[in-house]
């Protein structure tokens, strides 16, 4: 089917944005997007038209909101002064594009428990042998084999040893952990539902091996809590350099987790570009 979008969308962007690790961008600049237990090939035709492979009852049901498709970030760009947050407005721009998946939650926690203190490169291969571990074999509509993300059950089928063999370090009683709670309750993603940010953050720091920055990045991008702002050394340095007597988030709010991607993609890429 083909689609045409008329706000932010830019498919490169969201792929580098370091919010997703299953995409892969094509030679002939396709991305294949393992989404769940869900596979979607989409590319660009210019001028805001895009080709999918799936269905349009699949696209409303899903993709749709996966891309947050009914959110418009032009309209939140434009909430920035460029007079009195230049380096901001700069950010945008260079981020123009990004958007906030809806992605799962339990994907999403997982993937971001294997990213700690890891390279992209290194956090993608852990991933997918886990889910080639552990998640259901299925086919795209090219025939390609993909497995779909392990449910919490599955991964404790998997144990520690088989754990073990994603290469996740340290990282895999972690992992074991976070399925443990799943599986006996004590990790509830839908009781989260009714709790503010602060108190989403809480719960899931109560996790083993899952500090604030884990948290805030799973409460960003798996709950789609979009005025969180995950912290980590980029940017930490980038607040330390741009905005020394503090960065204004009730100016900003509710969408500092929107512009928290726009000011990690800026500092990430200009001096260098990460092999995704």
């Amino acid at each position: 089917m083909e689609i045409h979008i008329d706000d932010d969308f830019d498919l490169d962007r969201i792929h580098r944005s370091g919010q997703c690790f299953r995409w892969q961008r094509l030679p002939d600049g396709t991305f294949r997007i393992p989404a769940g237990d869900r596979c979607l090939y989409i590319g660009s035709r210019g001028d805001g038209d895009y080709i999918l492979d799936c269905s349009e009852a699949e696209f409303d049901a899903f993709w749709k909101a996966y891309f947050d498709l009914d959110e418009d970030y032009a309209a939140i760009r434009a909430r920035i002064d460029p007079d009195t947050d230049p380096f901001l407005a700069q950010a945008a721009e260079s981020g123009r594009g990004i958007r906030i998946l809806r992605q799962d939650p339990w994907e999403t926690l997982v993937s971001f428990i294997i990213s700690q203190n890891r390279n992209i490169p290194a956090i993608r291969r852990s991933v997918e042998l886990l889910c080639a571990a552990a998640g259901q074999e299925r086919r795209d509509s090219r025939g390609e084999t993909y497995h779909a993300f392990p449910s919490p059950e599955k991964i404790l089928r998997l144990g520690g040893r088989g754990l073990a063999e994603c290469r996740l370090g340290y990282r895999d009683s972690y992992v074991l952990a976070a399925a443990q709670a799943a599986v006996g309750g004590a990790l509830s993603f839908g009781k989260m539902a009714a709790l503010d940010d602060e108190a989403v953050i809480g719960e899931l720091t109560k996790l083993y091996g899952v500090g604030v920055k884990v948290a805030s990045c799973a409460a960003l991008f798996g709950l789609h809590r979009v005025n969180v702002f995950p912290v980590d050394t980029w940017m930490k340095k980038a607040l330390k350099n741009e905005y020394p007597n503090g960065y204004p988030f009730e100016k900003y709010r509710p969408y500092n987790g929107v512009f928290q991607q726009y000011i990690f993609f800026r500092y990430r890429r200009p001096d260098r570009r990460e092999v995704f």
